[in-house]
């Protein structure tokens, strides 16, 4: 079986190892070939392969001709290669789901539309998101009637939202998106260097200001505990003044994160939160080369925090939770599944006060944080990388059989 795919993902395109690529190792191994439509990178755009048989074409068009080019390119690469099923990763404005929808329509090759998440459900972190929802909203009901599913990565939240946008249940895939590499995402013996970890794009819908907040609430009430951020994005230097306002970070980071430097590199220098500024209870790092490094990161971390209002996953949460870390999250994603609190971390509401209680409860009594973390090792377990891949392939195989067998059916 041979796919077409229209992806979101530029880390590729750009030399980048991200989630994408090292899903492709595993995910190519069930088709004979996939073709990946992705966005136009920084430099010209060129062909190339990754693990033999996954084809990379990044567009030569921006955001606004992506409707055509996706239309075009597709045509093309369905004359020339074939393929049983189209996969179109969708968010923003939708352009990949509307040139596959078109794609689809032209060629008869039935496309599934992805949905991982949407912006501003369950809670809107601003008036941005609130429209966003309303775009995603609008997009599912146009492709409701055209793609031959949407596949979604959460079997509660995902699922509620698009039956009470009118979607059939029989057109909702649910194929977890949390691939796990146990061999390197596991529990190992390793000296703490904070007591809360956030890992993620620096954007608005994370919630790092209730983070910075919570974090100075608990200093206020005596509980000044060690955090380290790690991801880039727009919020970043807001998010460092926040701290310097609440008394937490005087700017004077030591581990290279201010260059853009691997967070791995205080590790392997033997650095230590202990070597900050003495007024410093956060750090920043912008980038990690290798999922080993962030491995070490999150056991060197009593606990990982999100206090995302919209998420599918998120995937560092799980990853964690892998390394017997235990997580303090609002109820987005998966995390209303998998997180129980007081057994494996901590569920908390979208505000600081419940934040920061969240945490508390969590770091209170060594003993318990590390039992949380056992069972939180286990909890993890269900998203092995090679399993959870395998289903995610099998998944789409049944739906392209599905629809042979039964070519009149609703799907």
């Amino acid at each position: 079986m041979r796919l077409l795919m229209v992806s979101g993902d530029r880390q590729v395109s750009i030399g980048e190892t991200g989630p994408f690529f090292a899903m492709q190792r595993e995910f190519s191994r069930h088709f004979e070939r996939i073709d990946v439509i992705c966005p136009r990178p920084p430099r010209p755009p060129t062909v190339f392969k990754i693990h033999d048989n996954v084809h990379l074409h990044p567009s030569s068009e921006g955001r606004s001709k992506m409707v055509r080019y996706v239309r075009t390119k597709g045509r093309e690469l369905l004359g020339e290669h074939g393929a049983s099923l189209i996969v179109s990763h969708d968010y923003g404005w939708f352009y990949n789901g509307i040139g596959s929808a078109r794609l689809s329509r032209e060629t008869g090759v039935p496309y599934v539309s992805e949905l991982h998440h949407v912006p501003g459900h369950p809670v809107a972190a601003d008036l941005r998101e609130r429209f966003d929802k309303r775009v995603a909203r609008a997009y599912v009901r146009y492709a409701t009637h055209k793609a031959a599913a949407f596949r979604v990565v959460n079997h509660v939240e995902m699922p509620e939202l698009l039956r009470s946008w009118g979607v059939p249940e029989e057109k909702i895939l649910v194929l977890p998106s949390l691939y796990i590499d146990l061999s390197v995402f596991k529990p190992a013996e390793a000296p703490v260097e904070q007591d809360v970890c956030f890992v993620g794009r620096m954007v608005d819908n994370k919630g790092l200001d209730r983070i910075v907040d919570a974090l100075a609430l608990l200093a206020k009430d005596g509980m000044r505990l060690k955090a380290l951020f790690v991801g880039k994005g727009p919020r970043l230097a807001a998010t460092k003044e926040r701290a310097r306002k609440r008394g937490l970070y005087s700017g004077a980071d030591k581990d290279g994160s201010t260059s853009g430097s691997s967070a791995t590199e205080a590790a392997a220098t033997g650095a230590s939160a202990a070597e900050t500024a003495a007024t410093d209870a956060l750090r920043f790092v912008e980038w990690v080369a290798a999922p080993t490094d962030l491995a070490e990161i999150y056991r060197r971390s009593r606990a990982v925090v999100c206090a995302s209002t919209c998420e599918g996953g998120p995937r560092f949460t799980v990853e964690a939770m892998a390394c017997g870390t235990p997580v303090v999250s609002t109820r987005v994603g998966v995390m209303n599944e998998i997180v129980r609190t007081g057994e494996n971390g901590a569920l908390v509401g979208f505000d600081v006060q419940s934040l920061a209680q969240g945490m508390r409860d969590v770091l209170g009594d060594e003993e318990r944080r590390r039992r949380m973390g056992a069972e939180a090792v286990q909890t993890a377990s269900q998203f092995e990388y090679a399993t959870t891949i395998r289903g995610y392939a099998n998944g789409l195989k049944a739906l392209v059989e599905d629809r042979a067998a039964h070519p009149h059916s609703a799907r």
